[in-house]
């Protein structure tokens, strides 16, 4: 198999036709006849995954993997990906925000540079005012606290060879941003600029962004906890050289120290700071707790080949051990 595309389901019944239309034009004219596409339904709401199958019933390049219900838009991805079986596999979003026709210059790129990885990026965050503000906040903090730095305005849309993409799908981690997974699993990458369209309202809502920035932070940097560190070291000493300041001055002059003010304040700013280090760590040790369980994060319902497409014995083949129907 030369090229495997893999993309996701998720309220996009309104492209699904012509998304599969354009990207197997362009399969054609990259690599003839002997290209997949795999189609991820990550619990949809809507008609997608019925439009889907219909689709598949005489088109044999499509391949449908059911998920038993949502599990979130990168783990449906990291499932489509170990599914894929092409030399080069090309990763997409089924809405057509992202060109399908892109994977041409994509593959140029590759060809003529010798690389692993070519993934898109914007030149300018698309959305309004608040969604380009916010993307920008993260891209910053994201650079001052995180271990791994990220490309700014990163799209989903990339081409990747089968080193690469078995090197991929082998992390463990259940809890993920996958473009930290795209970087840390290093290779060869350029990216090329793209221009992403708005076709559709995006599914990621604000809390949902925050969450999202939040749940990276906690999972990839270990710079948090030394910051956290070093300030309670600070605090100490400067609380320590503070006391000092006070004997030293009562034993010399006499004067103690007076007022509530102070007090107070202190109590509470320490109070918080306290509460504040607490939380970070409770985040921590619930992504520990995450990890440690070694549940599956997705179940595969069913699988659905096109007339002529592989068969339930490589289905078994492609799942992980012990369980048929889970992506470990």
């Amino acid at each position: 198999m030369k090229l495997s595309i893999v993309s996701t389901l998720y309220k996009s019944e309104a492209h699904i036709d012509e998304f599969c239309d354009r990207i197997s034009t362009v399969a054609h004219r990259l690599v003839g006849d002997d290209f997949e596409i795999i189609l991820v339904n990550d619990g949809s709401p809507d008609r997608g995954l019925d439009l889907a199958l219909a689709r598949s019933a005489v088109d044999r390049h499509l391949t449908i993997i059911d998920l038993s219900r949502n599990f979130g838009h990168h783990k449906a991805i990291m499932t489509g990906l170990a599914h894929a079986k092409g030399e080069r596999v090309f990763l997409i979003d089924s809405d057509l925000e992202e060109e399908p026709e892109w994977l041409l210059a994509f593959a140029e790129q590759m060809s003529e540079h010798g690389l692993d990885v070519v993934y898109g990026v914007q030149k300018s965050r698309r959305g309004g005012p608040l969604v380009r503000w916010t993307g920008a906040l993260f891209f910053t903090i994201n650079s001052a606290l995180s271990d791994l730095e990220l490309p700014r305005n990163l799209v989903i849309a990339r081409l990747m060879t089968r080193a690469y993409v078995t090197a991929l799908v082998s992390h463990q981690d259940h809890e993920f941003l996958i473009a930290h997974l795209f970087q840390l699993t290093g290779f060869r990458q350029a990216p090329q600029f793209v221009v992403k369209h708005a076709q559709s309202p995006t599914t990621y809502s604000l809390r949902r962004r925050i969450q999202m920035a939040v749940r990276y932070l906690m999972t990839t940097s270990t710079r948090i906890l030394y910051i956290v560190l070093y300030f309670g070291m600070s605090v100490s000493v400067l609380s320590f050289l503070l006391i000092l300041f006070y004997i030293v001055r009562y034993l010399v002059s006499g004067i103690g120290v007076t007022g509530f003010t102070s007090l107070i304040v202190s109590i509470w700013f320490f109070g918080g700071m306290t509460m504040l280090v607490l939380g970070v760590l409770s985040v921590y040790i619930a992504n520990i707790l995450s990890e440690t369980k070694r549940r599956p994060y997705t179940i595969i319902r069913d699988i659905h080949h096109g007339p002529g497409g592989v068969g339930n014995d490589a289905r078994e083949n492609l799942s992980s051990p012990g369980s048929p129907s889970a992506i470990d």
